[in-house]
């Protein structure tokens, strides 16, 4: 394939996912905000609680429609510009999707429905069942979409069938408790969560600004901060957990998430801040704090880290062994009793995905020379500035947000809430930083696979459909004006509705009553 086609298709997949990431983390976050509330207003009988419950829930229908819209789109991308990846590891990577397509999708939908219609038609324990249940139908649609995603970054518990010439799975158990994806799940559900707590802290400070609404804000800011810290706390936990399973899956990801070009004695340094020299694959200068890099990249003082340098050098080493797999695998095609090639095949078939690298500069494996192996050697590790950044970026992003929960929770029980209007304005003027953690992170895990689109079995440029540079192009361009009109749609619809407040409800009982 030729790399334009490549970098076209990886360039829709990716503006794809990024626009629907935009509304993931808040339908995730929201839910456990609502169940929350509701679970006031069942204990307390109070009926602000359940104006909470609705006015909340209202902004997270926004939010869900438009996800779910830009959602169903991405599934069918696996079909249209990645066909051969479909045919590949369909057998495997299908498998999480389809349950969550039968089993969480569809009991998502379907409390969402009853969460939205059930108010006078539900007794209150009742109705408080259906958003508790709608939170884990949420949760469990996040759970496959990622056990999918992590069997990407550490294709366990499948092989390869040289019968088939595809991906088959072998151990259903081991996918689904795959550490990658675990790990993965629990990080990326609790930045939704912070996601949830963010929209709702901020919102209700912009009430609070203004002095409208105060007792309802001054609850719903209450609960934002106390939930919005527990769930910081949770991903930075839970992130370290996150590098603890990319350390031991993907170390060429975490070598360039930490631009660490030289394998160090254990424990390794953590590079604060650096500058990285790609082109020289050394840091022109960095600022290190001692052990921190080996006590999360390995839980230990003993074990090291391979640098940069070092992985090349061993990715050289299985693309040499590679390459013998793939031409038995070539032999097999056009005789399936060559036992001889079925022999060398096994003998090298773990590094078969490494050997598919040579794929992208030569046609034959007979034109393959030491230098072209060089080459692909040294495309295994991704590019190091855009990741060491990235990361970066996203961690700052985390700890100013823990800063601001924390303030605003302490604030909460030592004056009255609402009467520290910096901090208000602070609470408000973070409001994106959730969205822009999230999207990075996404970024880091992503392009951190490549050139990969399954970590060490299938590179990335043998994953695209047989279709011409022009048509993604135009589909790309489709996606764009399509996902941005919906945009624009739901952020008018949620900035109508916050500016109206819980007077949208028509209660009679807020300012700014629509009816």
């Amino acid at each position: 394939m030729s790399d334009q086609l490549v970098d076209v298709s990886r360039l829709q997949f990716a503006v794809t996912a990024l626009y629907h990431f935009l509304f993931v983390p808040l339908t995730i976050g929201m839910t456990w905000m609502l169940v929350i509330m509701e679970s006031v207003y069942v204990m307390t009988g109070q009926v602000v609680w359940k104006d909470m419950t609705r006015f909340w829930g209202k902004l997270f229908g926004i939010n869900f429609a438009l996800g779910v819209t830009t959602g169903i789109t991405m599934e069918f991308q696996f079909g249209t510009n990645w066909a051969y990846y479909s045919h590949y590891v369909g057998d495997v990577f299908g498998a999480p999707l389809a349950i969550e397509g039968l089993m969480a999708f569809f009991l998502e939908s379907t409390f969402i429905g009853l969460f939205f219609f059930g108010w006078d038609r539900l007794a209150r324990t009742q109705h408080l069942l259906v958003t508790i249940l709608m939170a884990l139908g949420t949760n469990l649609s996040a759970l496959w979409i990622l056990i999918a995603n992590g069997w990407m970054q550490n294709p366990v518990g499948a092989e390869f069938s040289w019968q088939t010439m595809r991906m088959e799975m072998v151990d259903f158990w081991a996918v689904l408790f795959n550490p990658d994806a675990q790990a993965k799940f629990v990080h990326t559900v609790s930045a939704g969560y912070v996601t949830g707590a963010m929209f709702v802290l901020s919102i209700s400070s912009w009430y609070l600004l203004k002095g409208q609404d105060v007792a309802f804000a001054r609850r719903s800011f209450r609960v934002a901060s106390a939930f919005g810290l527990a769930s910081v706390c949770s991903v930075i936990v839970l992130g370290d957990e996150s590098g603890y399973t990319v350390g031991e899956a993907q170390q060429t990801k975490m070598a360039a998430i930490e631009a660490m070009w030289d394998t160090e004695p254990a424990p390794a340094a953590f590079n604060l801040i650096a500058w990285p020299n790609e082109a020289e694959m050394k840091n022109d200068w960095a600022i290190e704090i001692p052990w921190v890099m080996g006590l999360i990249g390995t839980r230990s003082i003993h074990k090291e880290i391979p640098g940069i340098k070092e992985l090349i050098a061993r990715n050289r080493t299985r693309i040499v062994s590679g390459i013998e797999a793939v031409k038995a695998l070539d032999t097999l095609r056009h005789d399936r009793s060559h036992r001889e090639a079925e022999s060398v095949l096994k003998q090298h078939q773990a590094n078969l995905g490494f050997g598919l690298l040579m794929r992208k500069y030569v046609k034959s494996m007979a034109e393959i020379t030491p230098a072209l192996i060089d080459q692909a050697a040294r495309d295994t590790i991704p590019k190091v500035t855009p990741m060491f950044w990235g990361f970066r970026a996203m961690v700052g992003l985390g700890m100013g947000m823990l800063l601001l929960f924390a303030t605003a929770f302490w604030s909460t029980l030592k004056v009255r809430c609402g009467e520290q209007r910096w901090l208000l304005r602070w609470a408000l003027l973070m409001l994106p930083a959730p969205w822009l953690a999230c999207e990075l992170g996404w970024f880091v895990a992503e392009y951190g696979r490549q050139p990969w689109t399954i970590y060490g079995v299938l590179p990335t440029h043998l994953s695209v459909s047989s279709i011409s540079v022009e048509s993604v192009y135009r589909s790309l361009a489709g996606f764009v004006a399509f996902y941005t009109v919906l945009l624009i749609i739901e952020m008018g619809l949620m900035i109508r509705f916050a500016r109206l407040g819980p007077g949208s409800l028509g209660t009679g009982r807020y300012a700014n009553e629509t009816h």
